[in-house]
């Protein structure tokens, strides 16, 4: 994973930990002050949620003590590798698309970041400037041509 997923990753434990653990620890004794445990809501739902997020805070510690970081800035390549941000332009329509190919648990094709195991990254992986690439679309066959790679 990229530093930055790996940044992300870890402020989101943080905050679990500092945050959201701390506010579920305070509904449970709030909702337990209440008496009977047995038909009590709150003391049900904070328990539920307690439960959610210990299990997401062991998956991301988990996931953060295996991760491998890779700091793209340090990447000097003119072939598309894991991080590098990708412009390629339509054939037919000239229009610009702009990613970075990241990991899987960063991945948020919205905001540009491709997981490396997507048809288009596993197709762009190795290709320089000027190379053209063919991706199966549900719409049909597309044919890009790869404008500029970049490591930041």
């Amino acid at each position: 994973m990229t530093l930055t997923g790996y940044n992300k990753l870890q402020d989101e434990l943080r905050h679990l930990k500092n945050v959201e653990r701390p506010q579920i620890v305070e509904a449970i004794a709030s909702a337990r002050a209440l008496g009977d445990l047995s038909e009590n809501a709150e003391y049900h739902a904070a328990k539920d949620k307690q439960g959610m997020v210990e299990s997401r805070i062991s998956d991301l510690e988990d996931r953060l003590s295996k991760a491998m970081v890779v700091d793209v800035a340090k990447i000097v390549s003119d072939t598309i590798k894991f991080g590098a941000t990708v412009e390629v332009a339509d054939d037919v329509t000239d229009a610009i698309s702009k990613f970075q190919i990241v990991g899987s648990d960063e991945a948020d094709v919205k905001r540009g970041l491709l997981p490396i195991t997507s048809p288009i990254a596993k197709t762009l992986i190795g290709k320089k400037e000027g190379d053209s690439i063919e991706v199966f679309t549900p719409n049909g066959t597309k044919n890009y041509t790869v404008t500029n790679i970049s490591y930041v």
